[in-house]
């Protein structure tokens, strides 16, 4: 499997994760039984999120910059 196409899927089922555990946390704030680590449960996702996000946002440019492509 090519590593630009697992790094997508790694970041669209952190995407999921991070989606349930922010229900989860809306969940047990409306319950009342609001717990800190609850509210932290989010944030393991939310980074790795961020890491291969920014992976793949660079994707593009370091593609163009491989392939000698300058502007001007």
């Amino acid at each position: 499997m090519n590593w630009n196409i697992w790094i997508r899927q790694v970041h669209r089922w952190l995407s999921i994760a991070f989606t349930v555990t922010v229900i989860i946390n809306f969940i047990a704030v409306a319950m009342g039984t609001h717990a800190d680590w609850i509210g932290f449960l989010a944030l393991p996702p939310l980074f790795l999120l961020l890491f291969s996000g920014l992976y793949l946002f660079t994707l593009p440019y370091a593609a163009k910059w491989r392939s000698g492509d300058a502007p001007g």
